[in-house]
């Protein structure tokens, strides 16, 4: 029998051998390239994880983190590069939810008795 691990570090191998990783690595490569969307994008991304650090610490949105991530989004959509690594992003994110769908299907099955 296999080691658990292993095969997940096989997994991960061949993740970045798939198409829709390469795409992605290769739209982020652009948006890197282009220095007002890359400093956009980080701004993007931190912004994000202030909000999600909100949300688990239970914390209420202001309205100036609404008018914030409204202005932010605003920015992000004038940036075709931004825009097409999140397409990319988007694509890859359903080969991720594919694979934790099949990863957890031993406990939906011990569950659904």
């Amino acid at each position: 029998m296999s080691n658990i691990y292993d095969t997940a570090n096989q997994v991960e191998r061949e993740i970045r051998e798939l198409a829709e990783f390469k795409a992605l690595e290769a739209a982020y490569e652009n948006v890197k390239a282009d220095e007002k969307a890359y400093t956009l994008f980080k701004e993007f991304q931190t912004f994000q994880q202030g909000l999600q650090e909100k949300q688990m610490r239970g914390e209420e949105f202001s309205e100036e983190d609404a008018q914030k991530a409204q202005s932010i989004a605003t920015e992000v959509q004038k940036e075709e590069v931004i825009n097409e690594l999140m397409q990319k992003e988007q694509a890859f994110s359903l080969i991720v939810n594919d694979l934790n769908r099949i990863i957890m299907t031993p406990i939906r099955d011990l569950y659904n008795d």
